[in-house]
C-alpha cells in the first residue's frame, strides 16, 4: 500500500501491537519490525516517523536489544517509549541507572516544559508507569520535559531533531491523555495527512488476492467467528466460487452454533461444506489435560480434515485463514513471549499439503477487521459477534475433555449468555467456563459432589488488556441460580474478576 508509514520497531514490549493500532486509528499505516532491522530497509521503506517500543531488558546489558546510531541520524523523527526511551538515552550519550523506586500502574505525570508532543494537553496527567530503570541524564540537547514523584526524567526531547523520549505508556487506555501524545507526534511532528483507510486496504487486499491465487481454488476453514466470516466475505468478493469453505463441526461449538453457521452463509457467493467431525475430535482429545497440547491437537486436526475435504475437489494449492495480527503477537513474535498458541498459527502441522496460505488480515487488529466487515456488508450480527477461540470449548473445559462435559457447559454458558444479554450489561467478551474442580453441595435433602463453573465478562477494546466487568448482583444471582437449578451437574457457581494482565481472557 502507497500511504505514508510510521515504523514501530520492537524490543520486546508486551505493548507494541498497541502502539501500531493507536497510530492506524489516526488513519495512519504502521508497522512492526524487528528493533535491529538495518539503517538500509527503514530508509528503503520511506517512513514519516519511528516509535521505538518497550522492551524486558535494561540498555544497559552488554545482551540487550540495542539500535543503530545512524537511525537518529536520517532525519526521521522518533519517539521512545519506556526502554525505547532509555535506548534513545544510551545511544546518543545519555545515562540509564537502576531505579531506587521502581514504578508501575498509573502515576501523575507533570509537564515542566512545552514541546511540540505535549501541545493541548493539561500540566498534570496520569500515565501508565512499568519501569525498573530510569533516565538519569539525558543526552546532550535534550531537555526534560515531564516528571512523577519518583522519576526526574518522565519526559524528554530534542525538539531541533525531533527526537522525543517517554518514560510511561501512552498507547495504553489508562494513559489519559496517552493518544493525544501520540497524534501530537504523527500528526505535529511527522506531517502524516491521515491516507490509510479501511477502503483502501479492501481494495489493496482483493487485487493481491487476485493476482496471487489467479485461476486457483482456495479453501476456507469457516467457523462463523468475525475473522473467518470477514475472510469469507473478502475471498468471495475478490474470487467468487473459486472459495470454498470447509465449516468444520468439531463437536467443540457453542450451544445450537453448527447449525446458525450454515444458516447464517447459505447465501453467499461460494461453495460451503460442512463436516461433522464430534467424534474423531473427541478420540483425539481423550485424556488429553494439557491447554497447549490440546490447541496443537486441534489444529493439526483442523489441516487433517481440510485435507481429506480438499483432496475431493482436486489438488488445491491455497489455504485461506482468519489470523489476525494478536494471534501472530500471542503465539510468540520475535522478542516476544509465547504466552499461548493459537491453533493458526503455532499449531500448523510442517507437512501439511496446502503450499501457500492466503492471510489477509493477519496484518489488523479485532477493530479494523469488524470496520473491513462492515464495510464488506456482512450483517451486524456477526461484525458484532464477540470472540471465540478457535479450539472452541477444548479450552473452556478445563481439564480432560468429554462429550458429558461438553454438553453441560454449552448448557451453563448459554444460560449465561441470555441473562447477560437480557440485561443489557455492556460487556465485550462474556462465557462460562467448566472448571476441573468439585465440591460438595446439596440439593434438596441429598449431598451433591459436582461441579464448578466459572463466569467471565470482560470490557476491553483491543484484547490485548481487560477490565473484569462489574455485572449486577442481581444478574449474576438470576445466572448461578438458573444454571446450579437448570443444568444437572453443577453445584457451585462463581465469577472471575481478574483482569489481563496478569490473567488471560480464556482459562486455557
Amino acid at each position: 500500500m502507497s500511504n505514508q508509514l510510521v515504523l514501530v520497531l520492537d524490543f520486546g514490549g508486551q505493548y507494541k501491537e498497541l502502539i501500531a493500532r493507536r497510530v492506524r486509528e489516526m488513519q495512519v499505516l504502521s508497522l512492526i519490525l524487528p528493533g535491529d532491522t538495518e539503517p538500509e530497509r527503514i530508509r528503503a521503506l520511506n517512513p514519516i516517523g519511528i516509535i521505538l517500543t518497550g522492551g524486558p531488558s535494561s540498555v544497559y546489558n552488554p545482551d540487550s536489544s540495542q539500535i543503530s546510531k545512524e537511525v537518529f541520524e536520517m532525519g526521521i523523527p522518533v519517539l521512545g517509549i519506556c526502554y525505547g526511551m532509555q535506548l534513545i538515552a544510551h545511544t546518543l550519550g545519555g545515562k540509564v541507572e537502576p531505579c531506587k523506586v521502581s514504578e508501575y500502574g498509573k502515576t501523575d505525570v507533570e509537564i515542566i516544559s512545552r514541546c511540540s508532543i505535549f501541545e493541548g494537553l493539561e500540566k498534570i496527567g496520569k500515565a501508565v508507569m512499568s519501569h525498573t530503570d530510569f533516565v538519569s541524564e539525558p543526552p546532550m540537547g535534550f531537555k526534560v520535559v515531564g516528571k512523577t514523584e519518583s522519576c526526574a526524567v518522565a519526559a524528554m526531547a530534542n525538539e531541533s531533531k525531533k527526537i522525543f523520549g517517554v518514560q510511561f505508556h501512552p498507547e495504553v487506555e489508562h494513559s489519559d491523555t496517552g493518544r493525544q501524545i501520540i497524534r501530537n507526534f504523527v500528526y505535529n511532528v511527522c506531517g502524516a495527512v491521515g491516507d490509510y483507510t479501511m477502503e483502501g486496504y479492501i481494495e489493496a487486499q482483493i487485487e493481491e488476492i487476485r493476482a496471487r491465487v489467479g485461476s486457483d481454488t482456495v479453501v476456507l476453514g469457516l467457523s462463523g467467528g468475525v475473522d473467518s466470516s470477514v475472510v469469507a466475505a473478502m475471498l468471495s468478493k475478490a474470487i467468487g466460487k473459486q472459495l470454498v469453505c470447509i465449516f468444520v463441526d468439531h463437536g467443540l461449538m457453542r450451544k445450537n452454533e453448527g447449525d446458525e453457521v450454515e444458516n447464517a452463509f447459505k447465501n453467499f457467493d461460494l461453495r460451503f461444506i460442512r463436516v461433522n467431525a464430534e467424534q474423531r475430535f473427541l478420540e483425539k482429545l481423550k485424556g488429553v489435560t494439557d491447554p497447549e497440547q490440546k490447541r496443537k491437537i486441534i489444529g493439526a486436526e483442523f489441516i487433517r480434515v481440510f485435507e481429506e475435504e480438499a483432496k475431493k475437489l482436486g489438488d488445491v494449492k491455497f489455504l485461506a485463514q482468519g489470523t489476525i495480527y494478536p494471534d501472530v503477537i500471542e503465539s510468540g513474535a520475535k522478542n516476544s513471549a509465547n504466552i499461548k498458541s493459537h491453533h493458526n498459527v503455532g499449531g500448523l502441522p510442517k507437512d501439511m499439503m496446502f503450499k501457500e496460505l492466503v492471510e489477509p488480515l493477519r496484518g489488523l487488529f479485532k477493530d479494523e477487521v469488524r470496520a473491513i466487515g462492515r464495510k464488506l456488508g456482512l450483517p451486524e450480527r456477526i461484525v458484532s459477534r464477540q470472540p471465540f477461540p478457535g479450539p472452541g470449548l477444548a479450552v473452556r473445559v478445563i481439564g480432560e475433555i468429554t462429550k458429558e462435559k461438553l454438553d453441560l457447559l454449552r448448557e451453563a454458558d448459554a444460560i449465561f449468555c441470555e441473562e447477560v444479554e437480557k440485561a443489557g450489561v455492556a460487556a465485550q467478551q462474556y462465557f462460562a467456563v467448566l472448571t476441573n474442580l468439585r465440591s460438595v453441595g446439596v440439593m434438596g435433602d441429598s449431598r451433591t459432589y459436582d461441579y464448578t463453573v466459572a463466569l467471565r465478562a470482560v470490557n476491553t477494546t483491543d484484547f490485548m488488556t481487560c477490565e473484569y466487568c462489574k455485572i449486577p448482583h442481581e444478574v449474576l444471582d438470576r445466572a448461578a441460580r438458573r444454571i446450579s437449578g437448570e443444568v444437572k451437574g453443577v453445584s457451585r457457581v462463581v465469577y472471575d474478576i481478574s483482569g489481563k494482565p496478569p490473567a488471560t481472557i480464556e482459562w486455557e
